[in-house]
C-alpha cells in the first residue's frame, strides 16, 4: 500500500479552478458519501485475482524468465509455424498477464481521472445554472431576508413559475450529484481493498507481538527475575540506611534545639551560636527539606540569634557605659567637699591602670567575638553612639542638679563692677537657667570644672572601647583568640552581606536560599567581604567616640550660653578662668575623640570676642573719663607701673615664648597689687590728680623705658595699664589677635585725637576747668606722647607674636600710620612753645620804640637794662628753666634752636624800622649789649642770643 495516494488517483479529483465548486457542494456530498462501501465488493469491472495482484504488486519480486535459444536444427529458408513458440509463450504467457493487467489499471486510472475532471466541469455548469442563494450554508427560508430574496414574485402565476424552477433546480442538483457518485465509485472500492488488505496486515502484527511478549516473560522468568530481585534488595537496602542518618540526623537537630534553649536561657551566647551554626549548616545544605517536624526550624534559628543579640548587645552597653557610674560618684563626692572646704587638696588625675585596661580587654574580648559573628556589630555600635551620647546629656545634666544646690549656698563673690551685675528676666527666679546666672565666677568654674572630670571619665571608657574593638579588629597577631576573630569576622562578613543581598531583593528568602543569593553577587570574594565589613566596624567604632565628644561639646555651649551676657563684663582675670577651663575641656575631648570641635570653639570664639568687645568699650570710656577729667599735672609713678614697663618691654634676649609667658605673669602679679592698693583715680571717680599708693611704698617721679626718664600725667599711666591689659588679652587669646590690635590702634587713635583737643585745643579749660594752657601743661603731654610714641614699637612686636603672617602687612600699616600720628602731635606742641615765645616777643617788641627815643637823649645817664630787656629776657629763663626740667635736652635745644631763629629775625626786623643813629643812641646800645653779656643769672644760650642781636644791631 502507497503511504501517500498520488495526486492522480480519484481522492484529488478537483483541479485549481474547480476548488471553489466543490467547496460549495461539500455539504451536500458529505451525505452522498455516507452511503455502505459494501457495494464495491461488487465490482463488475476487476475480478478478485487481478484486484489482488495489483494489491501485491508492489512487494512482490518479478522473476526474469530464462529464455531458451532457437533449435538449430532449423534450416535457413524453411517456414517458420506459430507452434515453434508455444513454449516461449508459455513461459511468458503469466508474466504477459501480469503486465496487461499492470496496464490496465493504470488506464482505468486515467480515465477516472478525466472522469473526475469532466465532473468537476459539470459541477461547475450547474452552479452557473442554479444561483449561488441556494448554497449558502446559512440558506433558511425562514430568514425573512432570505425569503424576500428567494420568492420576490408577488402574483400566483409568478409562484407557479418560481415553484417549478427550484424543481429544476433540484434536479440539475441530483442529477450531477449522482454522476459524481458514479464517477468516484472506482476509488471507493480501491480504498475498500486496501482497507482489508491493512486489516490483515495488522491482525498478523498482533499475533507476532504477542508471541514476543511470551518468549520475553519467559526469558524474564528464567534469566532476569534473580538479578532483578537482587536489585530491588539492594535500594531497599540504601533506602534503609539513609533512613537511618535520616533519623539521627532528626534526633541530632531535635537536641540541639533543646540544648539552643537551655544555652540562651543560660547567657552562653558562644554556645548558642555554635549550635545555630550547626542548624544554619543542615539548611544551607538542603538535608532538612522535605521534613515537616522541622518546618518552622528556620523561625527557631532566627529567634535564637535574634535573643543571643539582645544579650550579647546589653552585656556590651553594660560594660562600655553602665560600668562608670563608681568613678561619677566619687568625683561628686570629693568635688563637693572641696566646695564646702576650700583648700582640701587637688583632685587625682583621671586614668585607667594597666590592669584595669587588660581586664577591660578580655571582657570585651568574648562579646565582640559574638557580635562579630552574627554581623551585629556596626550595629550594636551604632546603638552605642547613640546610648553613650544620651548618658553624655544625662550625666552632666545629673552634675549641675548636684551641685548647684551646693554652690549657690556658698556666699556670693563679688565679679562684677558696680552696677554691672544683669537681672535675669524672670526676677531672678528658681529656673536652671537664672540659678547657672546667679553663681560666681569662682563657682561657675567649680562646676565647669568637676563637668570637665566626668566627662573626661566618660570618654576615656568610650576610648577605651574604642581601642579594645581597634584591638580586636587589627592587632591580634600571636594572641590565643586570634584564629576565632579572624573566622568571627570571615563569617559576619558573609552574613552582613546575605542581609545586604536580601534587603536588596523583593520577598522573603530562606536561609537554604541565601547561599545561592551570596555566590551570584558580584565581589564577593572572602577577602573583601572581610575588609569591607573590618571597615564598617572600625568606622562605626571611631563615630561613636565622636559623636560621645561632639555631646558634651553641645552641653558645655549650653552651659557658656546661659551666661553668655555676664562673661563679658567679668574681670579679666575670671573670664580667663573660664576660657582656660573650657579650652582645656575643648584640647583634651578633641585628643581623645580625634576630631575638631566646631560647635564649641565657636561659642568660645564668640564670648571672647564679645568680652574683648565689652572689656574695649568700657576701657574706652574710661579713658574719655580720665582725659575729660585730667589736669595735665605731674605725677609720681608707682613701682608697679614701672614693673609693668620692665616686664613687657625689657631689652633682654629672650625668645618670644618665654617673653610672652613673663609678660602675662607681670599682669598677673600687677593685677593682684592693684587689687590690695587700689589707685586714689579710677572711673568712678577721681579724687586726686596724682596716683600715690597706700602702705607706704615708694614711687618714682619718672618713668623709665630704655634707659630714658619720661614725666608722666595720670591719663598715661592709665593708658599704659589698660596697653598691658590688652597685651595679655592678646596672649590669652590668640585666635583674637588682630581683633585685640585693632582696639590697641583704636584706643592710641582716640588717645591721641583727644590729648590734642584738650592741650593744644584747649579743650581742657572747658572740661577740665583750667584756667589756661601753659607751658608746663605742653611740655608733660609731649612727655606722655613722646614715651607712648617709643612704646609703640614693642607694642607692635609683641602683638604680633599671634598675628597670621597673611594680616600683618595691613596691620603693621595702620600702627604705622599711628606712630606717625603721635611723632606729628609732638612736633605740633613743640611748635606751640616756639609760637607762645614768638607771641611774647611780639608783645614786648611794641615798646621798643619808646626805648630807643630815650637812647637819643643826650642827658640819658640810666645804666640799668630796659624793662623791654629785662622782661623779654625772664619769660625766655623762665620756659628754659620748665622745658629743661620736663623735657629732653635734646628736645629743649631743638625747640630753643626754633626760638632764636625767630628772636634774631623779629628782632633784627624790629631795629631796623627804628632810628639809632645818634651816638648816643649807638653809645647805649653798646652799653646795653656789654651789661647783658656780664649779667649773672642769664643762661649761656641767652647771652648766645644777646650776642648776637647786638652785633647785628652794630
Amino acid at each position: 500500500m502507497d503511504p501517500k495516494p498520488s495526486l492522480r488517483s480519484g481522492r484529488f479529483t478537483a483541479n485549481r479552478h474547480n476548488s471553489s465548486a466543490s467547496s460549495l457542494l461539500s455539504k451536500t456530498l458529505s451525505d452522498a458519501s455516507t452511503q455502505s462501501l459494501s457495494s464495491i465488493l461488487n465490482n463488475p469491472h476487476v475480478s478478485d485475482a487481478s484486484w489482488a495482484g495489483w494489491w501485491s504488486s508492489s512487494t512482490a519480486a518479478v522473476q526474469i524468465p530464462e529464455f531458451a535459444p532457437p533449435s538449430a536444427n532449423k534450416t535457413l529458408g524453411s517456414e517458420i509455424a506459430r507452434s515453434d513458440f508455444t513454449s516461449y509463450v508459455s513461459s511468458i504467457s503469466d508474466h504477459h498477464s501480469r503486465f496487461e493487467d499492470i496496464g490496465n489499471h493504470s488506464n482505468r486510472e486515467e480515465d477516472a481521472i478525466d472522469q473526475h475532471e469532466r465532473a468537476g466541469e459539470a459541477l461547475v455548469a450547474c452552479l452557473r445554472e442554479v444561483p449561488a442563494l441556494y448554497f449558502k450554508e446559512d440558506f433558511a427560508l425562514e430568514d425573512g431576508a432570505t425569503f424576500r430574496a428567494a420568492s420576490s414574485f408577488s402574483t400566483v402565476a409568478e409562484n407557479t413559475v418560481l415553484q417549478e424552477k427550484l424543481s429544476q433546480y433540484l434536479d440539475v442538483v441530483e442529477l450531477h450529484l449522482v454522476k459524481e457518485i458514479s464517477l468516484r465509485s472506482n476509488s471507493f472500492f480501491e480504498a475498500q481493498g486496501q482497507l482489508e488488505d491493512l486489516n490483515l496486515k495488522i491482525v498478523e502484527g498482533c499475533s507476532r507481538i504477542r508471541e514476543l511478549k511470551d518468549t520475553i516473560r519467559l526469558l524474564d522468568g528464567d534469566l532476569v527475575d534473580s538479578a532483578r530481585q537482587i536489585q530491588d534488595l539492594n535500594l531497599t537496602r540504601s533506602n534503609l540506611l539513609a533512613l537511618q542518618e535520616k533519623l539521627r540526623l532528626i534526633l541530632y537537630v531535635n537536641q540541639s534545639l533543646a540544648a539552643l534553649k537551655l544555652l540562651v536561657a543560660s547567657g552562653d551566647c558562644a554556645g548558642a551560636l555554635d549550635v545555630t551554626d550547626d542548624l544554619k549548616n543542615f539548611l544551607d545544605a538542603d538535608q532538612l527539606t522535605g521534613l515537616h517536624c522541622f518546618r518552622h526550624i528556620e523561625d527557631h534559628v532566627a529567634a535564637a540569634i535574634d535573643s543571643v543579640n539582645s544579650i550579647l548587645s546589653a552585656e556590651f552597653l553594660r560594660v562600655s557605659i553602665n560600668d562608670a557610674g563608681d568613678k561619677d560618684m566619687i568625683i561628686l563626692s570629693k568635688a563637693k567637699a572641696r566646695i564646702a572646704s576650700p583648700g582640701n587638696g587637688e583632685d587625682n588625675e583621671v586614668y585607667l591602670q594597666q590592669e584595669d585596661i587588660s581586664s577591660f580587654n578580655d571582657r570585651l574580648l568574648p562579646l565582640i567575638i559574638g557580635l562579630l559573628r552574627t554581623a551585629k556589630l556596626p550595629t550594636v555600635l551604632r546603638i552605642y553612639r547613640d546610648t553613650v551620647t544620651s548618658d553624655m546629656k544625662t550625666v552632666i545634666k545629673s552634675v549641675v542638679a548636684e551641685l548647684l544646690p551646693v554652690l549657690l549656698a556658698r556666699p556670693l563673690d563679688s565679679d562684677f563692677k558696680s552696677g554691672d551685675r544683669i537681672v535675669d528676666a524672670d526676677g531672678g527666679g528658681s529656673s536652671l537657667a537664672s540659678k547657672l546666672r546667679s553663681l560666681s565666677s569662682e563657682s561657675f568654674v567649680q562646676l565647669l570644672g568637676t563637668i570637665f572630670k566626668i566627662v573626661q571619665a566618660h570618654l576615656l571608657r568610650a576610648a577605651e572601647v574604642k581601642k579594645a574593638i581597634e584591638w580586636i579588629m587589627s592587632n591580634l597577631d600571636g594572641h590565643y583568640a586570634a584564629d576565632s576573630v579572624a573566622a568571627a569576622i570571615a563569617h559576619g562578613a558573609v552574613t552582613a552581606e546575605i542581609a545586604s543581598v536580601v534587603d536588596g531583593q523583593s520577598g522573603s528568602f530562606s536561609l537554604s536560599s541565601q547561599k545561592n543569593l551570596i555566590k551570584a553577587s558580584p565581589a564577593t570574594s572572602s577577602s573583601n567581604l572581610s575588609k569591607n565589613f573590618r571597615a564598617d566596624v572600625l568606622r562605626e567604632n571611631t563615630e561613636a567616640v565622636f559623636a560621645a565628644c561632639d555631646a558634651a561639646h553641645g552641653r558645655w555651649a549650653k552651659l557658656l550660653g546661659v551666661r553668655a551676657l555676664l562673661h563679658p563684663r567679668l574681670r579679666l582675670l575670671d573670664f580667663l578662668n573660664i576660657y582656660n577651663v573650657s579650652q582645656e575641656f575643648v584640647t583634651a575631648t578633641e585628643k581623645i575623640g580625634g576630631r575638631l570641635g566646631y560647635s564649641i570653639r565657636g561659642t568660645l570664639q564668640s564670648q571672647a570676642k564679645a568680652f574683648v568687645d565689652f572689656q574695649h568699650e568700657s576701657r574706652m570710656t574710661k579713658l574719655k573719663a580720665v582725659l575729660d577729667q585730667e589736669t595735665w599735672v605731674e605725677v609720681d609713678v608707682p613701682v608697679e607701673f614701672q614693673a609693668i614697663v620692665d616686664s613687657l618691654f625689657s631689652l633682654e634676649s629672650d625668645s618670644d615664648e618665654d617673653h610672652s609667658e613673663s609678660s602675662a605673669n607681670s599682669y598677673n602679679e600687677m593685677v593682684s597689687s592693684s587689687a590690695e592698693q587700689p589707685t586714689s583715680q579710677s572711673v568712678d571717680g577721681i579724687t586726686d590728680n596724682n596716683i600715690k599708693t597706700n602702705n607706704g611704698k615708694s614711687s618714682a617721679h619718672l618713668i623709665s623705658f630704655r634707659g630714658v626718664g619720661y614725666h608722666m600725667v595720670n591719663c598715661g599711666l592709665i593708658l599704659l595699664k589698660m596697653l598691658s591689659e590688652y597685651i595679655d588679652m592678646n596672649t590669652v587669646l590668640p585666635s583674637l589677635s588682630s581683633e585685640i590690635i585693632h582696639r590697641v590702634l583704636e584706643m592710641l587713635k582716640f588717645f591721641n585725637t583727644r590729648a590734642c583737643q584738650l592741650v593744644l585745643g584747649a579743650g581742657a579749660m572747658q572740661v577740665s576747668g583750667l584756667k589756661s594752657i601753659t607751658s608746663k601743661h605742653l611740655a608733660l603731654t609731649s612727655q606722655v606722647v613722646s614715651f607712648v610714641h617709643a612704646i609703640i614699637p614693642e607694642i607692635r612686636r609683641i602683638l604680633f607674636l599671634k598675628v597670621p603672617e597673611t594680616r600683618k602687612g595691613l596691620l603693621l600699616s595702620e600702627i604705622e600710620r599711628v606712630s606717625q600720628d603721635y611723632k606729628v602731635h609732638r612736633g605740633e606742641i613743640h611748635t606751640k612753645l616756639v609760637q607762645i615765645m614768638r607771641e611774647r616777643l611780639l608783645v614786648h617788641l611794641r615798646g621798643l620804640p619808646q626805648i630807643i627815643e630815650t637812647w637819643n637823649r643826650v642827658d640819658e645817664t640810666d645804666a640799668q637794662p630796659s624793662q623791654f630787656a629785662r622782661s623779654l629776657t625772664k619769660e625766655v629763663g623762665y620756659l628754659q628753666r620748665v622745658l629743661s626740667r620736663t623735657l629732653h635736652e635734646a628736645d629743649v635745644q631743638e625747640i630753643f634752636k626754633e626760638v632764636t631763629i625767630i628772636f634774631d629775625i623779629q628782632i633784627s626786623d624790629a631795629f631796623s624800622h627804628v632810628d639809632i643813629s645818634t651816638p648816643q643812641a649807638k653809645a647805649r646800645l653798646n652799653h646795653r649789649a656789654s651789661i647783658l653779656e656780664n649779667h649773672h643769672y642769664y643762661a649761656n644760650d641767652l647771652r648766645c642770643l644777646i650776642l648776637q642781636i647786638s652785633i647785628q644791631i652794630l
